[in-house]
């Protein structure tokens, strides 16, 4: 199975036909190369609200369902992939956190 012909765009860096799916996992946008491939690892539907969704495939589901097609995650295929993210160096603040403040002493 292939992917509709509207879900079909271009890799900004090399140019290669990519369709955007959402990670069943998290939500998150995953680029996905458009040509199903056999010896895909992930497994993508198209979703009764017209987007493309993308599982990985694993040991206790192998093999794609009915509807869905193997496919590879285009960044292991870009030949000009993106730059690595760089880290924030340290921990994260905790979500609702407060951040210490220096005393400021009694004027008076």
């Amino acid at each position: 199975m292939k992917p509709a012909r509207h879900h079909v765009t271009r890799c900004r860096r090399c140019n290669a036909p990519i369709v955007w799916c959402l990670t069943t996992a998290n939500g998150r946008r995953q680029p996905v190369n458009a040509e199903p491939d056999e010896a895909g690892n992930v497994a993508v539907t198209n979703g009764a609200d017209g987007v493309l969704y993308v599982r990985g495939l694993t040991k206790a589901h192998p093999e794609p369902t009915p509807g869905e097609w193997r496919g590879v995650p285009h960044h292991s295929t870009c030949p000009s992939p993106p730059p690595p993210r760089r880290s924030s160096g340290g921990q994260r603040a905790a979500a609702g956190a407060v951040r210490p403040v220096p005393w400021q002493g009694r004027q008076g």
